[in-house]
């Protein structure tokens, strides 16, 4: 019997364009069910706050919107204070973070010392307790310090990761130890090497940590809403209670969406700026060889 391979062929093409057609349509389905709730707080905002009210059924589009709620924002609350505060909790805690999880992370991916192994293992051990624990004892620690109400009790208790120095760990020893012996054979230093060689070999994982980190002090919020009572240094998770209970009220729902619209942009524009330098530090983080 002649087998009409053309047939098999074709066959098998059909069957592979029906499997991506059903694919894409699957993707499709699932990104309009996650950009909804972006569609639905844009549309919310550019409405007015009679407009909005007067809609007994939901309405999915706006014939007139408007850029008062925006307005009220910067307005009826501090909101320019919480974002400036939030960017200066941000860049300085990122800073901070970064430094000493690229010592740490090199120290035990290059460094030799007695009970390196051990130290990493408790080390690492910390991941198994969650944050929420420690709160009561770091609470009680910057209040001693008398460091509420300042950005250095707000910084302080973020200045570390576990998990990052992990990360970098494990990114650090995919570097070729020929290169280590080789700098030191030259009389390199070790931060000189750190900074020559490591820093730029593993600079996708790095930044990759950074922008992660930034948003994580972003989207901060059990912390500074304890150690902060003051309004001069709320950040904007904070200032989105503010904004509810001393704002716009209860009631004025589109006036709070703007402001969360324009809260959520900055972290919004980072992703997609970096979003391929997340993919790319995460995955050569958790490969080996």
């Amino acid at each position: 019997m002649e087998v009409d391979y053309e047939k098999i062929e074709k066959a098998a093409k059909r069957r592979s364009g029906v499997l991506r057609g059903l694919t894409y349509a699957g993707l499709s389905v699932w990104a309009l069910i996650v950009l909804f709730p972006f569609y639905w707080m844009i549309l919310t905002s550019v409405k007015s706050y009679a407009s909005y009210n007067a809609e007994y059924v939901p309405s999915f589009f706006t014939l007139h919107p408007t850029l008062e709620n925006y307005e009220n924002a910067f307005t009826a609350v501090p909101l320019g204070g919480y974002l400036m505060n939030t960017v200066i909790f941000a860049l300085l805690t990122t800073l901070l973070m970064v430094v000493v999880s690229v010592l740490a992370a090199y120290a035990f991916a290059r460094l030799e010392f007695k009970g390196k192994n051990l130290v990493f293992t408790l080390f690492l051990s910390l991941m198994m307790i969650p944050s929420e624990l420690v709160v009561i004892t770091n609470f009680v620690t910057i209040t001693n310090l008398d460091l509420r109400n300042t950005f250095t009790g707000l910084i302080l208790p973020s200045v570390t990761s576990v998990f990052y120095i992990y990360l970098l760990k494990e990114n650090f020893e995919q570097v070729p130890d020929e290169l280590y012996r080789a700098a030191k054979v030259d009389g390199t230093s070790d931060l000189k090497y750190l900074w020559k060689v490591m820093v730029p070999i593993c600079r996708p994982t790095i930044v990759t940590v950074t922008i992660l980190k930034i948003i994580e002090c972003w989207n901060s919020y059990v912390w500074p809403r304890l150690i902060t009572d003051d309004p001069a240094y709320y950040l904007v998770s904070n200032g989105i209670q503010e904004i509810r209970e001393n704002g716009f009220g209860r009631e004025n729902i589109p006036a709070m969406m703007a402001a969360v619209v324009v809260i959520s942009v900055p972290l919004i524009i980072l992703f997609l700026v970096f979003r391929r330098k997340i993919m790319e530090g995460v995955a050569r983080g958790g490969m080996k060889g």
